[in-house]
């Protein structure tokens, strides 16, 4: 990714940019799935470093380090300092771990994109048009969410589906929608078909994408170990601990 739009992005988390400049932005999202994906990954870069330098003590040291080190690779031809704006944060940081150099003494959280995997979508739903389900279940795998929660919406008016919902929740989460998707979830998690642990580990998920890990830990010990992805829960449980 380029610092261009490192700047762009970080403008549009802090509200700086114009409406028309956001609505440019919001349609070349929605067009371009590698810059959404760019999008998604600085907003989780962005986010965990907030997690992990609240603290402006902790930030002022990790500024001081960062500086130091990331001259190495982001240093301008002119003799000039850069302030340090949250996109040159995220830009320098991920330099410094790309090349292992990340050492400063910090708790490591584990990353939503690690356990990010939904599973494809295969529909057969009665009483809906086949086109319509084909939409929807296209867009999916294809992980265009935000063209498939219209579409899923549309089914939901004829066929409230435990599948429906589920998938629609999952599409809802990916495009950082976090209380449709667990008010969904929980729903889900309440009743006893088989997107009831599903609906746990997606819930889980999603504080773990917001970086709420007390919540995703707590959630994540109520997952069945009947659950068939059960080793993914461990494994998160023990980066979380």
């Amino acid at each position: 990714m380029n610092e261009e739009r490192y700047i762009l992005f970080d403008q549009y988390l802090q509200g700086e940019l114009t409406v028309d400049e956001k609505h440019n932005l919001e349609k070349q999202l929605s067009e371009d799935t590698e810059l959404a994906s760019e999008f998604e990954s600085f907003k989780e870069m962005h986010f965990q470093l907030e997690n992990k330098f609240g603290q402006e003590q902790d930030r002022e040291i990790f500024k001081e380090n960062l500086t130091r080190i990331s001259d190495k690779y982001f240093h301008k031809k002119q003799n000039k300092v850069v302030s340090l704006k949250p996109w040159y944060f995220a830009a320098a940081a991920s330099v410094i771990i790309m090349f292992g150099l990340f050492f400063f003494d910090y708790k490591h959280y584990p990353n939503f994109e690690d356990y990010n995997h939904p599973e494809s979508a295969y529909f057969t739903e009665r009483g809906v048009s086949e086109a319509i389900l084909k939409q929807a279940e296209n867009n999916f795998n294809g992980r265009r969410y935000e063209t498939a929660i219209p579409i899923f919406e549309m089914i939901l008016k004829e066929n409230n589906s435990e599948e429906i919902k589920y998938f629609y929740a999952v599409s809802l989460l990916q495009v950082g929608k976090y209380v449709k998707a667990e008010n969904i979830f929980k729903e889900l998690e309440a009743g006893n078909s088989v997107y009831k642990e599903k609906a746990k580990w997606n819930l889980a998920l999603s504080k773990l994408k917001q970086g709420k890990y007390d919540d995703c830990k707590a959630i994540l010990q109520t997952i069945s170990q009947d659950y068939e992805d059960y080793d993914e829960v461990e494994q998160l449980l023990e980066e979380l601990d």
